[in-house]
């Protein structure tokens, strides 16, 4: 590309270019390798010190390579490309991109910011506390993998919690998103609703406050059991369950439950397909029927509830 198209661009390099670098980089007789190029603007990104040794050489163009970004994302990649080769940031250099990424960038994790800058982990979070940014209140941040991550564990599984309380059919996926958590989590927040524990796990703290602990956890048993009768397993993990019991497998009228379960299992978002079937002459009969099948199922439910109440409370007694 010609170089009398090229702009330079914002460095991280506080004290400017050195000489001595543009120096020896115009004595290298061997084509210099390509620089990077914000193709919005035609700013250089990272090259500067090879852009000016093509020039003193009298070079007209230089190869490059562009880049599609932010101004933000455009000194991210600026430093981290400073710190992965080329002549060394200096420590001071390092520092000031270091606050200057945690301010544009909140959401990424001190270790990712670390890596991006060569700086220690340590020293980014210093970096971090001393900021006023507001990226600071966040609850979230990026590691160095890319993936996001709540910061306070226990918030994002009550947030988890929440969600599954006021839409029981999210599914895994859609949970983990709205909470700021991972499926894997979530799906342990779901297991422990249904078994009536808190979505975290709860810490123990001083040996003298055991007794205020005891309390607290007796006062959020209500809320917690709420929760869990809110939260409805998944039907077709419960079916699938109940299809590998032996218990029921092995025994002509488990056999027949089983049957039925089957021939009754239908997913929310089949519904709409299955009403658009019937015709409008039909409609009323299958209300009828579907209301007269849910109504027995009820009936079914409850006396299998009474029953298990009934035996879990013999074998609490005895």
């Amino acid at each position: 590309m010609a170089i009398s198209a090229l702009r330079p661009g914002e460095s991280p390099r506080t004290e400017g270019h050195s000489r001595e670098h543009i120096a020896r980089l115009a004595g290298i007789d061997a084509p210099l390798p390509p620089i990077l190029v914000n193709r919005r603007n035609m700013q250089v990104i990272d090259g500067t010190h090879r852009l000016l040794a093509a020039l003193l050489r009298g070079d007209e163009t230089i190869r490059v390579t562009f880049f599609d970004g932010t101004a933000e994302e455009a000194f991210l990649c600026s430093v981290q490309a400073n710190v992965e080769h080329g002549l060394p940031l200096s420590l001071a250099d390092r520092q000031a991109a270091a606050t200057r990424i945690v301010a544009s960038h909140p959401h990424m994790s001190d270790r990712a910011i670390a890596r991006a800058s060569g700086l220690g982990a340590k020293a980014v979070a210093a970096i971090r506390r001393r900021s006023t940014d507001a990226g600071q209140r966040l609850n979230t941040r990026m590691g160095r993998d890319g993936k996001v991550r709540p910061l306070n564990g226990a918030e994002g599984r009550r947030r988890a919690a929440e969600v599954m309380a006021q839409n029981p059919n999210a599914s895994l996926r859609e949970v983990a998103r709205l909470a700021g958590i991972s499926p894997a989590t979530a799906s342990d927040v779901r297991k422990r609703l249904q078994s009536g524990e808190p979505p975290a796990p709860v810490e123990s703290g001083a040996s003298d406050g055991g007794g205020d602990a005891a309390a607290a956890d007796r006062s959020s048993r209500p809320r917690r059991e709420r929760l869990a009768r809110l939260i409805e397993p998944d039907p077709g993990y419960v079916l699938e369950k109940l299809l590998r019991d032996p218990s029921l497998r092995h025994r002509e009228e488990g056999r027949q439950l089983l049957r039925l379960l089957q021939h009754n299992a239908i997913a929310r978002h089949e519904w709409s397909e299955l009403t658009a079937a019937v015709p409008p002459h039909c409609g009323t009969l299958v209300v009828d029927l579907a209301r007269q099948y849910a109504e027995t199922w009820m009936g079914f439910a409850r006396e299998l509830d009474e029953r298990v109440q009934s035996m879990t409370g013999s074998a609490v007694s005895g």
